[in-house]
Parts: structure tokens; C-alpha cells; sequence
């Protein structure tokens, strides 16, 4: 599939903050086999007085913007062409859970898509013995990494409930799983501690979704939005390999990757300091268009 993205983020501030430093990541991601960037800008304005383009440590284009003199409003816009490739059925060459652990210690390396990354708590994700218990009880050690992740996207959404404003973005994984609702960023880090807890790594995708209307209606203009979901490794045959609770299946064409991490906190579309008092509002449009070869 072939796809133009635009997106627009933009901030305005009772008081226009005197100093700002922040990190942009919402430039898609070239991923060989999967994924490729064809084209793509990240501009902003008002012209920040410092910018620096970047690859991270996971592998992720960003910007850092710094301000030194006040501004009232501010606003990020990316406009990219992604093709995004089909990925071929496969037959389930993952380890069974009872082995993930041997596998995953005879990965010797440190580089950013190493499993080691991804196994213990990390900034947002402290383990929750709830969501421990619950996991162990769906996933039988006798389960290939597949079937436990396949078994665990089905569950969260059967149990919980889609409900936009039922949660913030700092809301802990424990409270949402308590909730039993919330959005694909809570959905996404309680897949992520409940695999953790079964010693199978797993990691954060922020991206895009393509939306299809329904029948007879047309797309509302910046009616899409970022999403995000869940990677796992599948041992050293499959490698990482997706999946998205909140649709209940594996990442497919629809899905536009933007960034890897270990949680939200690695992938955040926008982070940063203020030097400001007073409050701000904030808006964000995003457009996903398919191309007709």
C-alpha cells in the first residue's frame, strides 16, 4: 500500500513560554522489508532558533527544536509518501514460552532491536502483579510466543472497552487494567507488562492507522489518528513480529510505523521543558491517504 500522511500538532499558551526544548518524532520509519519513506518533512513554526536532525538509539528519526525568545502558538506539521509492504504468511517457527528465557539469553548482542532491551521495567512500566497473575492464567507454558501473544491481544479486547478520555497519557498501566478501559496506549503498555511478566519481550509502536468510514459516508479530514501497539519477539527464527489489541490482530498494511521503544516515554510524538506559568491548549489532525497506483 501506498500512502500520503500529513499531520499537524499545535500548541497555544495563555502566556507565550520564554525558553523551550523539545524532541519531535512523527517522521515514519524506513523498515527493509516492511516499511520504506519515500519522501518526508518535518517543519515547524515559528522557525526554531536551534534544530537538529537525528537517528536515536532505537532507530527512530527526531528533531530537536530549543527556543530562547517567547511564543504564543506553536506548530509541527509532517507530510510523507510510505509504502508499506504486505508481510507473508509464515508458519510459527517461535519458541514455546517454556524456552523463551534460554533463547533470549543466547542473543548476544546489545544493538537497539536486542530483546535485552525490552524485558524488564522501564520508564512507564513497572511490573503489576495483577496483570502478572491474569497473563499466567491465559498463557500456558506449553504455547508457542505466537498463540501467547496472539491469545493476549484477543483477551484485551474482549475484556476491555475503548472509552477516549477514560484515561490520560501518564495513567499507569495497573489503573487502566483496574478500569478495564482506556485507549490503544493503555491497551498497548498492559499487553506489554502482562508479556513481560511471562519473561517474553515486548516493546511500544507509536504509527498510524489507516480509517475506513462507513459505508456511504465520507472521511472526515483529520479524522485519523497516531495509534499505537504492541512488538514482540518471537525468538531468533521469527524475530520481532507485531500485533494491535485495541483491532484485536497483527500489524498489517494499514499500519504506519513511526517509532520503536520500549514504552510511550521512547516514542512520544512530542517531549520536552517549558519555561512558561499559565496554561495551553493543544490539537492534533492527522490525514492518511491511500495512493492509487
Amino acid at each position: 500500500m501506498l500512502y500520503d500522511i500529513s499531520m499537524k500538532i499545535s500548541y497555544t499558551y495563555e502566556v507565550g513560554p520564554s525558553g523551550a526544548r523539545h524532541v519531535v518524532r512523527v517522521l515514519p520509519l524506513t523498515i527493509p522489508g516492511i516499511q520504506r519513506l519515500i519522501a518526508g518533512t518535518v517543519s515547524v513554526d515559528p522557525t526554531p532558533d536551534e534544530r537538529t536532525d537525528f537517528i536515536d538509539f532505537f532507530g527512530n528519526p527526531a528533531s530537536s527544536i530549543s527556543f530562547r525568545n517567547p511564543h504564543q502558538d506553536l506548530e509541527i506539521r509532517m507530510q510523507a509518501r510510505v509504502q508499506v509492504d504486505a508481510l507473508p504468511d509464515t508458519a510459527d517457527f517461535s519458541p514455546l514460552v517454556s524456552k523463551i528465557t534460554d533463547e533470549t539469553f543466547g542473543c548476544w548482542t546489545l544493538e537497539a532491536d536486542s530483546p535485552h532491551h525490552f524485558l524488564s521495567a522501564s520508564p512507564r512500566l513497572a511490573p503489576v502483579a495483577e496483570i502478572a497473575k491474569w497473563a499466567r492464567a491465559l498463557v500456558k507454558p506449553t504455547m508457542s510466543i505466537r498463540e501467547a501473544a496472539t491469545t493476549l491481544c484477543a483477551a484485551i479486547h474482549a475484556q476491555f472497552t475503548y472509552v477516549p478520555g477514560a484515561t490520560k497519557v501518564d495513567t499507569p498501566p495497573s489503573e487502566a487494567f483496574k478500569l478495564k478501559k482506556g485507549v490503544c496506549q493503555d491497551f498497548t503498555h498492559v499487553m506489554i507488562v502482562a508479556l513481560r511478566a511471562l519473561d517474553i519481550p515486548a516493546g511500544y509502536v507509536s504509527g498510524f492507522l489507516r480509517t475506513i468510514p462507513p459505508p456511504g459516508k465520507e472521511r472526515l479530514e483529520g479524522a485519523d489518528a497516531m495509534h499505537a501497539w504492541v512488538r514482540v519477539w518471537c525468538g531468533s527464527t521469527s524475530g520481532w513480529m507485531e500485533w494491535d489489541p485495541t483491532n484485536n490482530m497483527m500489524a498489517g498494511t494499514d499500519h504506519i510505523r513511526v517509532a520503536y521503544g520500549r514504552d510511550y516515554s521512547d516514542v512520544a510524538p512530542m517531549i520536552g521543558i517549558l519555561r512558561i506559568y499559565g496554561g495551553h491548549t493543544t490539537d492534533q489532525a492527522v490525514d492518511v491517504i491511500p495512493v492509487k497506483a
